[in-house]
């Protein structure tokens, strides 16, 4: 008798999987099309034999040209790293890598466009082409800016840290390739307001996900939806059919390891008729300032990623100062 497919095999037919991780065996071992990195998985993949040489390399040559600058040195080889473990993965998926901008840079649009041009850079002096990465950028409004003008050069965007319909439409209006609305993370902060859903279908963050889905698909929108930050395996189930969706090993593990019917939940097909209006800078700082719980997440989000960030080059200098 034919075991029954894995929960995971079937999320697999209803979206792309993405893993939401720079954990190479992890990779290999599930198989994603994709995947994400960020400065904190890229600080814990560096502890893994893998990249054993890469970090040797890097801090070899960070020895070899570092300046009066240490400052200036220690952001290089962060860089070098960054790109490093993603020419690593890229060779693992068959699909994106989506490597993350300086969230520091959160609100200044050409340090941005520099920073992801520099990166695309890199990634073809190893021999990655542009058609194999993301570049990640905050969902400001000068992130945004920044997609638009990317876009435009032919660099696809991961838009992240959206947590609002407007950050959504605008980033869907200014051309940005892919969306990360934060599913777990709108979900935690109305669980800390007391505020705890009485089923998945009332989770705040698959409603949102599943609304601004309805929306794009209704406005025939290209902007793909990915969503991210999951807290359980009930989230995903409850957005099967989502374009993409990352999500971490230990929870591809479970889904792996879960059998039993995993009906769609999302389709084109069956979007439902969505208000679309358009968005400018005005309007969207207004509806963000509205909006408590999209502020908050957002301010934090670019304040975790640029704590992740700096701590990973504290790693570096203590390396290199070693």
């Amino acid at each position: 008798m034919t075991a029954s497919p894995s929960k995971l095999a079937q999320l697999r037919e209803l979206s792309v999987v993405v893993a939401d991780t720079g954990d190479y065996d992890a990779i290999k071992r599930l198989k994603p099309v994709d995947c994400t990195t960020n400065p904190t998985l890229v600080k814990k993949a560096l502890d893994l034999p893998v990249y054993s040489d890469l970090l040797e390399r890097e801090l070899a040559w960070g020895r070899e040209h570092g300046g009066e600058n240490r400052t200036s040195t220690v952001n290089e080889v962060a860089d070098r790293l960054t790109i490093g473990v993603g020419v690593k993965l890229s060779e693992l998926v068959p699909g994106r890598v989506s490597t993350e901008v300086d969230a520091d840079l959160a609100y200044d649009t050409q340090a941005t466009i520099a920073k992801a041009r520099k990166f695309v850079a890199m990634y073809a002096e190893r021999g990655v082409p542009k058609d194999k990465i993301l570049i990640k950028i905050a969902a400001t409004w000068e992130g945004i800016e920044a997609a638009r003008q990317l876009q435009l050069d032919g660099i696809d965007c991961n838009l992240t840290l959206i947590f609002n319909r407007s950050q959504a439409l605008a980033c869907a209006e200014a051309g940005a390739f892919l969306i990360s609305p934060f599913v777990g993370r709108i979900l935690d902060y109305y669980v800390a307001q007391g505020q705890t859903p009485a089923s998945i279908d009332e989770d705040p963050g698959v409603v949102f996900v599943r609304t601004v889905y309805n929306t794009f698909k209704q406005r025939g929108s290209s902007t793909v939806v990915m969503g991210a930050s999951f807290r359980s395996t009930a989230q995903i189930e409850a957005l099967a059919g989502c374009d993409r969706l990352t999500i971490s090993p230990e929870l591809l593990e479970k889904l792996e390891a879960e059998q039993g019917n995993l009906p769609r939940k999302l389709s084109p097909a069956k979007a439902d008729n969505a208000q679309v209006t358009s968005i400018d800078g005005d309007s969207f700082a207004a509806d963000l300032a509205a909006d408590a719980m999209a502020t908050d997440k957002l301010a934090s989000g670019i304040d975790t990623f640029a704590k992740d960030l700096q701590a990973l080059r504290k790693t570096i200098a203590d390396k290199l100062a070693s």
